[in-house]
């Protein structure tokens, strides 16, 4: 089966076993996907992630990461540039979720990273997707 748009599909993916508390995700494995798990890794929305080669593309294994509660880190997961409608933001009109609480992936020239980064960098991008 043809997959058309894997960071959506990987989000999806996120958000559903996020709502259904599992521990953890499987997802495909594409640079782009290695690149959002690295900056949610960073920014601590999920404890970590394993590339499993399974002679094709590979998987990614993510472990999903919740409060002393049980409570979840990742409350939304919201996909902005789509294969449709590219969404692209200089390093001035880059959005801040809540007011600087939540963060918005960007993929640059310099790879994927969060909005805080591509500031500190002076770097725009196509925005990926925003985490609150």
């Amino acid at each position: 089966m043809s997959l058309n748009d894997p960071i959506a599909d990987m989000l999806t993916r996120i958000r559903n076993a996020a709502r259904n508390r599992a521990k953890d995700v499987v997802c495909l494995n594409s640079k782009v996907c290695r690149g959002i798990a690295d900056v949610l890794r960073d920014e601590g929305y999920i404890n970590g992630y394993e590339v499993a080669d399974d002679g094709r593309q590979g998987k990614i294994k993510i472990s999903l990461k919740y409060g002393p509660r049980g409570e979840t880190i990742l409350h939304t997961l919201e996909r902005a540039s789509k294969p449709g409608r590219r969404v692209y933001s200089g390093v001035e009109d880059l959005p801040r979720p809540l007011q600087g609480l939540g963060i918005a992936i960007v993929s640059t020239s310099h790879g994927v990273m969060s909005d805080r980064k591509c500031r500190t960098e002076r770097v725009g991008g196509e925005l990926l997707c925003t985490v609150t």
